[in-house]
Formats: C-alpha cells, sequence, structure tokens
C-alpha cells in the first residue's frame, strides 16, 4: 500500500492544533510502531496494520513562519505549487478576526476539498476553511469560545456544538485543539484498528476522548481492589 500523503498548510496558525494532530498520526505509523518496538513488545501484526505517512507542510513559500501562539517558526517543507496530490490535508486555526490565509493556501483547500480527499480543521480552522466556501452547507463545528462569532461571520455553514468534532462527507471539523487530536483518533481507530491506536497513544502517555467528550475509547482498568486505574500497561 502506498504512503498516506499528509499536507498541513503553514500560516501563523495556534501551534498544537496542527502539532497535535500530526503526532496521533505519526505515532500510529508503521515507522514509529517499530521504533517503540525497540524498547517494549509490540505485536508484529499491529505493526503490519500501521500506515506509513509522509508528511509535507506547505507554504506560499518556502519562507519561515512564526506562529505568535507559541513563537515557535516553522519552515516549509514544499510549497503550494509543488505540493502533491495529497490524501489528508489538516488545517489549523488562528483568530477568527485576523485570519489571512494566503491566496494560494485557499486554493489548495478548495482543490483538495473538490477532488473527495478528506479534510481535517482542528479548532477555528473551520473558520478559515469557511472563508474559502468549502463548507458552506455543511455541519461543522469550531472552537465553542469562538462559536457565535464564527457563526456569524460564515452563516451559510450548519455550525453545531453537538459534538466534539462533526463529520460531513470528507469534512471533518474538531471543536477544540484536543478535540482535535481526539477526532484524528478516531479516525485512525476507524481505519487501522483500535490496536494500533492503543499503541500510538501509549507512546504519547495520552489517552483520547470519544464524541462527547468522554473517556470511552479505551476499556477501563481495575486494580485487585477495584480502583480504577490508568487505561495504559508500560513496561
Amino acid at each position: 500500500m502506498s504512503p498516506l500523503q499528509v499536507g498541513t498548510l503553514v500560516f501563523d496558525y495556534q501551534a498544537i492544533d496542527i502539532i497535535g494532530p500530526c503526532d496521533v498520526l505519526n505515532s500510529s505509523s508503521k515507522y514509529l510502531l517499530n521504533g517503540i518496538s525497540i524498547y517494549t513488545p509490540v505485536d508484529p501484526n499491529t505493526i503490519a496494520k500501521a500506515p506509513e505517512i509522509i508528511f509535507h507542510h506547505i507554504g506560499e513559500t518556502l519562507d519561515p513562519v512564526k506562529l505568535l501562539t507559541s513563537t515557535i517558526t516553522i519552515v516549509p517543507t514544499i510549497t503550494a505549487d509543488d505540493a502533491p496530490p495529497l490524501d489528508i490535508l489538516i488545517v489549523g486555526g488562528d483568530s477568527p478576526e485576523y485570519t489571512h490565509l494566503p491566496p494560494k493556501l485557499q486554493d489548495l483547500i478548495r482543490r483538495h476539498v473538490a477532488s473527495g480527499k478528506l479534510l481535517f480543521t482542528t479548532c477555528t480552522g473551520s473558520a478559515v476553511a469557511a472563508a474559502t466556501g468549502v463548507l458552506d452547507g455543511r455541519n461543522a463545528t469550531v472552537n465553542n469560545l469562538e462559536f457565535d462569532w464564527v457563526a456569524k461571520a460564515y452563516p451559510k455553514v450548519k455550525w453545531t456544538k453537538a459534538k466534539k468534532w462533526i463529520v460531513d462527507g470528507n469534512i471533518w471539523t474538531g471543536s477544540g485543539a484536543v478535540a482535535g487530536m481526539d477526532m484524528v483518533a478516531h479516525w485512525v481507530k476507524e481505519n487501522y484498528g483500535l490496536e494500533v491506536l492503543r499503541e500510538a497513544c501509549r507512546s504519547l502517555d495520552y489517552e483520547p476522548r470519544d464524541q462527547d467528550g468522554l473517556f470511552t475509547v479505551f476499556p477501563a482498568r481495575f486494580d485487585a481492589e477495584g480502583k480504577k486505574v490508568s487505561t495504559h500497561v508500560f513496561p
């Protein structure tokens, strides 16, 4: 099977909006699970199910972009003009009031969605996508703190707070930064299985939530006295 081509758009996004979902995907990859197996046993059948992933961090140019939310500087790996066809595009969020996504990156979102491939947006990344028109008529969510403002700014979108993430066809929108990680974790489970996700989350010491924000993804564990303990088992 060909590697998954995963792209992120490089602009002044909130760092965790992109880094969090990318780490969930990367930790689910065959490369990382093989790496984990150096330190603790990982079922070879689980590794065999895991995807291979190539990441592309796509800028308008190759110039570094400083993220004001965290003073991290991101260096694009490729430009929008040279980006390959993507299986997954991830769009993080910035301040909806001041968002300014370069035209070439806006066009990339439109082309990607039109191709039918998967779009993930995290937090106010759905507002960034809404500004391109790709969410018109779609069900979507956004960070609940900015919900009312965004709903007024983009009234053609069917905004909802019903779940932590919303799926409408090939567009998945997460309501907040960590909800975006939970959303991607759910996608990994649905496409590669619970055991791949379990190993990925164990390496991150992270437990994803379900669509209602509850910790039901992994079965609860209890000690001999009936006390609830961590769902992860470490060496």
